[in-house]
């Protein structure tokens, strides 16, 4: 058991700490528990845990079913308004399995079962029809993220609902095919998430930031933020400026894929084998620090968040409000959601994990990746720093690596037979770099060149090297390769699109579920088993 929960259970209940007897199935009382901690601090839930500490323990026959009923209760919109996605995690102690989850506070009023519970010392309080409370909780959370802010004036036509929203579906049905975004509609889907909703302090209803910032026009975005946009750079030969500049203002939906594909270009891969599966590892990192960047940020600030790729590490910072400043240790930190409505829409559509897992996995991917150690330090800005693999120490024959995720498990990677095509590919990027780094150096002995024409001639040389050989598929173009694949073989998996189209696994998923939208392909199977077919 983590040293944090031992410390928990220690010290007992309180405001932010509660205890639950739970032997084969959830206590009904839990759902007060969450929805009461999100409205006042957030909190630990330690289930199998008796009132007095002491361990009691989970059934373990039963464990499975009680992490479904948790999950499922708080992602139905006619439990939870709005929806949470909180997961159970799974410990030990003397023998005994201990359940516990983080709850999170949220920005905006979370009702359970249509009341508003608050927490007290010890205790869950139904304060729904006391409007003096309910004020006082508005008032408090009204300074506590501007993700919540409504905007009464925005239309559906400034959203890209009718392009976005079967998309992010059918991203939450490859990953839960029971999922209840499947029978809702759009307009469901965002008020069950939080995204439209009615200000009780002025009476205003509307789109809030939330929804304008995830589906939203880019013209609408800029007019809510002016200054949001996320600057990705890489600066590997060129240290003074950069050799390949990437400017993404794009709604969030959008923005993840095209910060994906930049890093996928600059930086080199590790396939290996876990379960029976391949996976992509710096997808897996790309993944972690992609949607922290977006999802995890403080929009208000008109500093642009970052991605910078240097020869030895990729650094990430945006700012934020932070809860504990300094460095982050993933045993002991309490992850707080700095916008949580946008955070858990990243987690329905697979673009981040829950609250907690996301940093255990960038730990755990970077010391496959490079053998190192990420840096997570938690200031005004937040920054992020992971260490690359250098193409002079990069395994360049097939080969199979041991590491030690855990304590208790040893798992075997394997590398694919890919790595030479990406050292490769790699010398080529390399060459055209110094090339465009050439024609830059020429052009800046102009005096009448300003910095601005500077950027622009490099914006045309990134667009001149997409169309070459190197490039990455557009979707159009993905979309007519995966056609044609599926026309030949008959099925694909997303992971074997992906390789398909040389693309990370949450671009190809989006690939595959726009076909689906248009009614082109069909999905059979659950989750991982998931393939896809032309529709006949």
């Amino acid at each position: 058991m983590p040293t944090k929960l031992q410390q928990l259970i220690r010290d007992g209940e309180g405001l932010t700490v509660e205890f639950k007897r739970c032997t084969n199935e959830l206590p009904k009382s839990i759902y007060e528990t969450v929805c009461s901690f999100s409205n006042r601090y957030g909190g630990h839930i330690l289930l199998g845990i008796e009132n007095d500490g002491t361990v009691s323990g989970v059934a373990p026959e039963a464990v499975k079913q009680i992490k479904r009923d948790f999950a499922n209760a708080l992602n139905n919109p006619q439990r939870f308004s709005p929806t949470l996605f909180i997961a159970l995690e799974e410990t030990e102690t003397d023998g005994k399995i201990v359940l516990w989850c983080y709850v999170p506070l949220a920005t905006q009023l979370v009702m359970f079962g249509g009341k508003i519970f608050d927490r007290s010392a010890d205790g869950d309080v139904d304060i729904t029809r006391n409007s003096e409370f309910v004020a006082m909780m508005n008032d408090r959370k009204r300074g506590i993220s501007t993700e919540s802010k409504v905007f009464p004036y925005a239309k559906d036509k400034d959203l890209l609902l009718d392009k976005l929203i079967p998309i992010v579906t059918q991203l939450a049905l490859s990953r839960n095919e029971r999922h209840p975004w499947a029978k809702m509609t759009a307009k469901e889907i965002i008020r069950s998430t939080g995204l439209y909703k009615t200000d009780i302090a002025t009476g205003n209803a509307g789109y809030t930031l939330a929804a304008i910032l995830l589906f939203g026009r880019e013209e609408v975005i800029r007019s809510c933020l002016p200054g949001y946009v996320t600057d990705c750079i890489l600066r590997r030969d060129n240290l003074d400026r950069y050799d390949d500049r990437l400017r993404v203002s794009c709604n969030l939906i959008e923005a993840f894929d095209r910060i994906m594909d930049f890093i996928e270009k600059h930086t080199l891969d590790k396939f290996f084998i876990e379960g029976v599966q391949s996976v992509s590892v710096r997808s897996k990192i790309a993944r972690e620090l992609v949607s922290n960047t977006l999802a995890h940020r403080e929009f208000t600030s008109a500093a642009p968040a970052r991605v910078i790729i240097e020869r030895d590490r990729i650094v990430t910072d945006n700012r934020c409000l932070p809860k504990y400043p300094g460095k982050l240790d993933a045993e002991t930190f309490m992850p707080q959601p700095k916008n949580p409505l946008i955070a858990n829409f990243f987690v329905n559509i697979g673009y981040a994990d829950t609250l907690g897992s996301g940093v255990r996995n960038l730990y755990k991917y970077t010391k496959i990746y490079s053998g190192g150690e990420p840096e997570l330090i938690e200031g005004d800005v937040f920054r992020t720093i992971v260490p690359l693999v250098s193409s002079g120490n990069f395994v360049r024959e097939n080969a199979q690596i041991s590491y030690n995720v855990s304590d208790n498990e040893k798992t075997i990677y394997q590398l694919n037979d890919t790595v030479q095509m990406y050292y490769e590919l790699n010398d080529k990027m390399s060459d055209k770099t110094q090339s465009t780094h050439k024609k830059r150096n020429k052009m800046s002995d102009k005096p009448q060149m300003s910095d601005k024409m500077s950027d622009k001639v490099s914006d045309k040389l990134q667009m001149s090297d997409k169309m070459g050989n190197n490039a990455q598929m557009s979707d159009k173009n993905s979309h007519n390769a995966l056609l044609t694949h599926l026309r030949r073989n008959g099925e694909v998996t997303a992971a074997e699109a992906a390789k398909i189209l040389n693309r990370s696994a949450p671009t190809a998923r989006r690939v595959l579920s726009g076909l689906v939208a248009e009614g082109t392909v069909i999905a059979t199977g659950a989750n991982k088993n998931r393939k896809y077919k032309v529709k006949r």
